[in-house]
């Protein structure tokens, strides 16, 4: 099986996370967080500043890691380093996702999470004193 290494973005503001649905592919409409696969020479943290420069034109500080994903999707196996951001500007432009959310921990079970990302739902709830 194929294996995919990525890293999201867990973007807080105002006691708020970053909810951003997906426009195309396979998993279009599901609800993600943001961010995409490392390039060859670059850092976690330095790929979703570049990530999310493009998909969100915006500017972000990483900050703690969150947790780490492994999930087994049907066609590839999934490893996605979750962070911990804020936002340095404005709002986000959707470049690549077809809506987005700003959702509270009461409100982060309301969309249709895809399976890795429903992990990573818990482990905010569990860590929810960063979301402030």
């Amino acid at each position: 099986m194929k294996s995919i290494e990525v890293v999201a973005a867990i973007i807080r503001r105002n006691g708020r996370i970053l909810a951003t649905q997906r426009g195309y592919g396979e998993f279009k409409d599901g609800w993600e967080f943001p961010g995409g696969k490392t390039e060859r020479g670059e850092t976690p943290q330095q790929a979703l500043i570049r990530e999310i420069k493009e998909e969100l034109k915006s500017e972000i500080r990483v900050g703690e890691k969150l947790c780490t994903v492994e999930y087994d999707y049907p066609k590839f196996h999934l490893t996605m380093h979750c962070f911990w951001c804020d936002l340095l500007d404005g709002e986000p432009v959707l470049l690549e996702h077809e809506a987005a959310r700003w959702l509270t921990a009461d409100e982060l079970n309301s969309v249709d999470w895809l399976p890795a990302d429903v992990q990573v739902v818990e482990a905010i709830l569990a860590d929810s004193a960063s979301i402030s």
